[in-house]
C-alpha cells in the first residue's frame, strides 16, 4: 500500500557507541558500535514500514563511513544523494544510559563531512516524485550555513507543492536556544506538519497551554501540530480540533530514537490517509517499540510488528 509514496530527508549520520553497562559513562569499560543520526533513524523507520525514502547526506572517506553507507543501503534507504568526502572524519557519539532507560549523548562531530554540503548541491531533480519532505533541527544546529541549505529545500518544496514535516529536535549541546528559535522562525512558515516534544515547544514559545499552541499553529499556518509527550502519549491539533491518544504501556530499555520512530509512524499514517486518532495510535506504537531495544534504530519496527502491538494482527512466534 505504501510503496507508491516517496519521502525525502536531509541530514548527518554518526557512528554511535552504546555502553556495555548502565550508569555514568566514566564507569563504562566497553561499547558496541552502531549507526545513528536523527534523520537517518527516521529514514530507516520509514523504510521498515514499507515507504520509499531518499536520504541526502555527506559521509567521510574512512571505514566508519562505509559502515554507515552499507547499513543504510541494507535497510532499503535510497542512497542516490549520499556522497563520500575525503579528508573529513565520520561523526561520532557516545551514549550514557541509566537504569530507567534515560540517558545522555556526548558528541564528537567536529569537522563533520556534512559541512561540505552547500545550497547549490540541492537540485530540483532531487525532489522529483517526492510526496513529503521531512527535516529536523539537528541538521540546522550543526552549522549556521545549513539554514540556507534547508531554505533551498523548502523553496523547491513550495514550488512543487510538496508537504513538509519538521521536528525541532533541539540539541542544546550543538547550539543555543536563541539560535534555535531564530532559525525556527524562518523555517516554520514552510511547515505543514510540526512534530515536536512538549518540552521543546515550551522552550520555543514559552507556553504549552492549548491556546498558546493554537496561536502558534495559526500564526505559522501549520496544518498539523503534533505534540509528543513520552509516557503521557501524544496529541495533535488538526483543523482547529485537538485529538489525543495515550501511550502504550511498555517497559523502556533505551529511549533514544523513540521520537524519530514516532515521526516515521506519523508520516506513514498521514500518507496513508489515517484519521488523526489512528495516526497518533500508530505513531505511539512505533515510538514504544523503539524503546524496547537498545540502540538508536535497532528497535524501529516493521509494519507487521506495529499492527501486532495495536491489535490488528497476531505474530506467530513458532
Amino acid at each position: 500500500m505504501s510503496k507508491e509514496f516517496s519521502i525525502f530527508t536531509l541530514g548527518d549520520a554518526l557512528i554511535t557507541f552504546d555502553p556495555s553497562e548502565t550508569g555514568p559513562l566514566r564507569y563504562v569499560p566497553s561499547f558496541t558500535r552502531r549507526v545513528g543520526g536523527a534523520e537517518l533513524n527516521f529514514a530507516i523507520g520509514c523504510a521498515r514500514l514499507g515507504l520509499h525514502i531518499k536520504w541526502a547526506s555527506r559521509l567521510g572517506g574512512d571505514e566508519f563511513a562505509r559502515v554507515i553507507y552499507n547499513f543504510a543501503r541494507g535497510e532499503g534507504v535510497d542512497m542516490t544523494n549520499v556522497e563520500f568526502v575525503e579528508g573529513y572524519p565520520s561523526s561520532l557519539n557516545f551514549k550514557e544510559i541509566r537504569e530507567d532507560g534515560t540517558g545522555k549523548t556526548f558528541y564528537y562531530r567536529y569537522n563533520s563531512p556534512i559541512l561540505t554540503m552547500v545550497p547549490e548541491d540541492i537540485k530540483e531533480e532531487m525532489l522529483e516524485g517526492i510526496d513529503l519532505i521531512h527535516l529536523t533541527g539537528v541538521f540546522l544546529a550543526i552549522n549556521p550555513k545549513n539554514l540556507e541549505i534547508t531554505k533551498r529545500v523548502l523553496e523547491i518544496a513550495r514550488e512543487k507543492d510538496i508537504t513538509v514535516s519538521f521536528d525541532p529536535n533541539i540539541r542544546l549541546k550543538l547550539w543555543t536556544l536563541e539560535q534555535a528559535k531564530a532559525a525556527y522562525q524562518e523555517i516554520f512558515p514552510f511547515v505543514d506538519i510540526l512534530l515536536t516534544g512538549l518540552d521543546e515547544i515550551e522552550m520555543i514559545i514559552g507556553d504549552t497551554s492549548p491556546k498558546a499552541l493554537e496561536n502558534c499553529a495559526k500564526h505559522y499556518e501549520i496544518q498539523q501540530l503534533v505534540v509528543k509527550d513520552g509516557v503521557n502519549g501524544a496529541k495533535v491539533l488538526y483543523d482547529k480540533t485537538w485529538y489525543a491518544k495515550e501511550a502504550f504501556s511498555i517497559k523502556p530499555i533505551d529511549t533514544v530514537g523513540a521520537g524519530d520512530g514516532f515521526d516515521a509512524g506519523y508520516i506513514y499514517s498521514v500518507l496513508n490517509g489515517f484519521s488523526p486518532g489512528r495516526a497518533l495510535e500508530f505513531a505511539n506504537a512505533v515510538g514504544a517499540l523503539v524503546t524496547t531495544v537498545s540502540g538508536d534504530n535497532e528497535g524501529l519496527p516493521y509494519l507487521e510488528e506495529v499492527q501486532a502491538l495495536i491489535g490488528n494482527e497476531k505474530v506467530i512466534e513458532r
